[in-house]
């Protein structure tokens, strides 16, 4: 394939997986295929599409600060947590290849659906539930929190709808808990990003032309997210997940 149509090729799909991570957690169902497409190896797709997707985070950063800047407190915790779990993640890479976790990833992404479906019941936006929350469930949350940064540094794919699932257990509304779920997935990555300079093998002529798509789709999803009814969003990321969740799986397993 022509050079000028590789990079046409990835700024469409980076504005695209932009989209889907500033508005879903879902970048990787179509930015790590396209690197996969263009015979980029497993491993160095993962770490090339972590690299990028630094830049889908600065985007979504910078058209949420409104929402950021009105939950500093649970935006500052849930940055720290899944800050921490990059680093370890992104260190375990090292000594363990991600290709060696993909077989769990199917069950994560669908972990993160159902914990989607259940904690949506009778949540939207009830003040009252993480008044009920138990110290128990709080804790559970921010190692659950902690794990999936873990996990953004070690593998990374669809880790966003996996931390929009465990920030959707709170009170928050939907936009507040993606522009936070942005915000920490921005931190992890780019620590993540860091540690892959040194030790993996980036594809760095794809890197650019994606994390331009992914810029401009992270940019644009937040305001989109605004004008969207948050039932329609969790639907729409519920469907999508169980339908990663099952294509994954297929490729996997058969």
């Amino acid at each position: 394939m022509h050079l000028f149509l590789i990079n046409l090729y990835l700024l469409a799909a980076g504005i695209a997986a932009g989209l889907s991570s500033s508005m879903a957690g879902l970048a990787s169902i179509v930015s790590y295929p396209a690197l996969l497409s263009l015979g980029v190896p497993p491993v160095s797709a993962n770490v090339t599409n972590t690299a990028a997707l630094v830049f889908t985070g600065i985007g979504s950063t910078a058209s949420s600060t409104k929402e950021l800047g009105q939950h500093k407190k649970v935006t500052i915790k849930a940055t720290v947590l899944a800050l921490i779990g990059g680093i370890i993640g992104s260190l375990i890479l090292v000594v363990a290849p991600a290709s060696s976790f993909k077989r769990i990833v199917p069950f994560l992404i669908l972990f993160a659906a159902l914990l989607m479906v259940f904690s949506g019941r009778g949540q939207m936006g009830k003040r009252s539930q993480l008044d009920q929350q138990s110290l128990l469930s709080r804790g559970g949350a921010n190692v659950a929190m902690l794990l999936v940064g873990l996990y953004t540094g070690y593998f990374g794919a669809s880790a966003g709808v996996i931390m929009l699932a465990i920030m959707a257990t709170n009170d928050l509304d939907f936009p507040v808990n993606n522009a936070i779920k942005n915000f920490a997935s921005l931190i992890a990555n780019f620590v993540a990003f860091i540690v892959y300079i040194f030790t993996a093998n980036i594809y760095w002529s794809m890197v650019l032309p994606l994390g331009i798509g992914l810029f401009i789709g992270g940019y644009v999803g937040p305001m989109l997210v605004r004008h969207i009814p948050a039932l329609i969003m969790r639907r729409v990321i519920i469907g999508l997940a169980f339908v990663l969740a099952g294509y994954l799986f297929v490729q996997e397993y058969f």
